[in-house]
């Protein structure tokens, strides 16, 4: 079989190796120079590099318009690069999950209407055109999200928490950062905590599934530097079948998902999902839980078709397992200079994991969840879930960057 990845996501996050037998079939990435390099020396494979200066389906028609092939698959494992793939499959004729059904998991907008077509709760939305040809009058009291219908990690997100100055907030933001109004939906701010849910599905039927609650939000990492983590906790019956129920709504029908949802009570208020594995150590915390490494199930899907995990899954899961992660682009030195407060729980026997720059790194400009970017991320593993998120908030509170008088423009 040949296969085409779209190669972005670094090759450590994923391990095709795990679920492709590059032996077997014909692989080749097509990826920008930074990806190529995160490729293993020895893998058997094509390497493709790409200019970087358009999209990936626009780069691999031209790559094709000069070697041209065919493909029994096209792949993508990343949330920017999906809609390429898409879009690379119809044009070429590649079975697969079709364009109109991944937009429905890229499009926030389509999405949550689809969502609540189905009597599932959704915050109430509209695109950020109509609210401004409205003047800012919406169906909602209290406070109003600005978000990209199609954007990830809470980059361009925003919450206006005063009703009477949202509208001229909204608009300065729009206006002062050039941003695009017909990519902008605004939406009505719930309060409570955050889950997100993870696993495969087949066939439109979940083969596995872990519910995990955030420390912290993504809003707050991108845009004030705080850490964020999320330990695991039982999924019961009911959120099982209303995970089931969203998937199907939104046609995400094979792959990993990655789904997200305000509870409000005991009632699950759905935030938004992605045809993917989720970030920062979610796919290393859930094979720790359950043995069952997401990206090469997912691969597998994907090239076979049909997989059989059921002597994966015959066992519960290990509950109690979370991860961490602390930001870098927030702070205001650029070179890592340690930690404040860490030292007794740097050595705490919960530690599965704990992965710190070096004193004199540079610490990352950008929003980063990845281990080996961030200053200190982690895992950590204590004997039921209530203790890990106690464990979680003790860690949050007491662990700072070392703030130093040495640092670099």
């Amino acid at each position: 079989m040949k296969i085409l990845i779209l190669h972005r996501v670094p090759y450590p996050r994923i391990e095709y190796h795990r679920g492709i037998d590059h032996d077997l079939h014909d692989v080749t990435y097509l990826g920008k120079q930074a990806a190529i390099d995160t490729l293993p020396a020895e893998l058997r494979c094509h390497r493709v590099t790409r200019p970087g200066e358009a999209s990936a389906y626009d780069e691999a028609q031209q790559w094709l318009a000069r070697s041209p092939q065919r493909f029994d698959r096209i792949i993508s494992m990343s949330e920017y690069e999906l809609l390429d793939a898409a879009r690379l499959r119809e044009a070429l004729n590649v079975e697969g999950a079709s364009l109109t059904a991944v937009n429905l998991a890229r499009n926030k907008l389509d999405m949550k209407a689809a969502v609540a077509a189905r009597q599932l709760r959704v915050p109430r939305f509209m695109a950020l055109d109509r609210y401004l040809a409205h003047e800012g009058q919406v169906p909602w009291h209290g406070a109003t999200v600005l978000k990209p219908h199609s954007g990830a990690s809470s980059m361009d997100v925003s919450i206006h928490q005063q009703p009477a100055c949202a509208l001229d907030e909204i608009r300065r933001k729009i206006s002062d950062l050039s941003l695009r109004i017909d990519e902008f939906q605004v939406e009505e701010f719930i309060s409570g905590p955050i889950r997100h849910f993870d696993g495969l599905v087949q066939n439109g039927r979940i083969l596995t599934l872990l519910s995990s609650q955030y420390v912290g939000t993504c809003l707050d990492y991108m845009e004030r530097g705080e850490p964020l983590g999320s330990w695991h906790l039982e999924t019961t019956a009911p959120m099982q079948a209303w995970v089931s129920a969203a998937l199907e709504a939104v046609q995400i029908r094979n792959g990993a998902f990655h789904l997200e949802a305000i509870m409000e009570g005991d009632e699950p208020v759905f935030l938004e999902v992605g045809n993917r594995v989720g970030g920062a150590d979610v796919v290393a915390t859930y094979e720790l839980a359950t043995g069952i490494h997401l990206p090469s199930l997912e691969l597998r899907i994907h090239v076979e078709g049909e997989v059989d995990i059921a002597p994966l899954t015959e066992q519960q899961p290990n509950l109690g397992f979370g991860w961490f992660v602390f930001p870098g682009h927030t702070h205001g030195e650029r070179i890592y200079q340690g930690l404040d407060g860490a030292d007794e729980l740097r050595a705490c026997p919960f530690i599965v994991q704990w992965n710190e720059l070096q004193p004199g790194a540079s610490l990352p400009g950008h929003v980063t969840y990845s281990a080996f970017e961030a200053p200190l991320a982690g895992i950590v593993k204590t004997y039921e879930p209530l203790q890990t998120k106690a464990w979680m908030h003790t860690l949050f509170s007491r662990v700072r960057l070392t703030a130093n008088l040495t640092s670099v423009a």
